[in-house]
């Protein structure tokens, strides 16, 4: 058996290399992709991947990775679509893409403790986000994103805690079609169903949650 050229060496090693750093989540997240175009994640979602409020970027610490991987997916495809995130997601192959989702899912997010359900008299916004106005088909966000907004599954990710021009942003996105990732389109329907004082009132009422305890209240 002929011995390995040092070219086919150097080769393997570079691939192996390749291979090793794609499905490094950590070091996806933190210094970017194989691709040049895959910029480091916490240059905007923060070193501990926890967000940056103050410019609307949401915490990343703690989501399932299933929902990291589908929405990342869905901005390389057409149902999602967000200036920044785009590009950055379509610089990342599948590899990368499972492994930074695998990364963050592990991540502590430091949460807001759960919201109490509670319904404060002559709050409108508590009432719409934990029981919904059926006059107009919308539900209850905690009913489909879990007790106090804490996020269930991947279609459904946590509310509580991430800032509220994310959360604006987003039911924006779902209202004029730039977002359209839902199942059966519900977000699109529900979010259009809102008025833009709901919107806001809403964003600032889970960016907020667990910050002010109060008394539960049966409805």
């Amino acid at each position: 058996m002929k011995p390995l050229s040092h070219a086919l060496i150097s080769s393997l090693l570079i691939l192996g290399g390749s291979s090793a750093f794609a499905a490094d989540g950590q070091r996806i997240y933190n210094q970017g992709g194989n691709n040049p175009a895959a910029m480091a994640c916490m240059g905007c979602h923060g070193p501990d991947a926890k967000g940056i409020a103050a410019a609307g970027f949401p915490r990343l610490a703690g989501l399932p990775a299933d929902y990291l991987a589908k929405q990342l997916r869905d901005l390389r495809g057409a149902s999602r679509q967000q200036a920044v995130m785009t590009p950055l997601a379509k610089a990342l192959d599948d590899a990368e893409i499972d492994a930074v989702s695998a990364y963050l899912a592990q991540l502590p997010s430091d949460s807001p403790p759960e919201l109490r359900r509670q319904q404060i008299a002559g709050d409108p916004t508590t009432r719409l986000a934990l029981y919904g106005d059926w006059s107009r088909q919308v539900p209850g966000c905690v009913q489909c994103h879990g007790p106090g907004g804490v996020g269930v599954g991947e279609h459904f990710p946590p509310l509580a805690g991430q800032p509220a021009g994310y959360l604006v942003a987003q039911l924006q996105a779902w209202r004029n079609g730039t977002r359209s990732n839902d199942p059966n389109r519900l977000m699109v329907e529900v979010a259009k169903a809102l008025t833009d004082t709901e919107v806001t009132a809403l964003a600032e009422y889970f960016a907020n949650a667990g910050v002010q305890p109060a008394q539960e209240v049966k409805p």
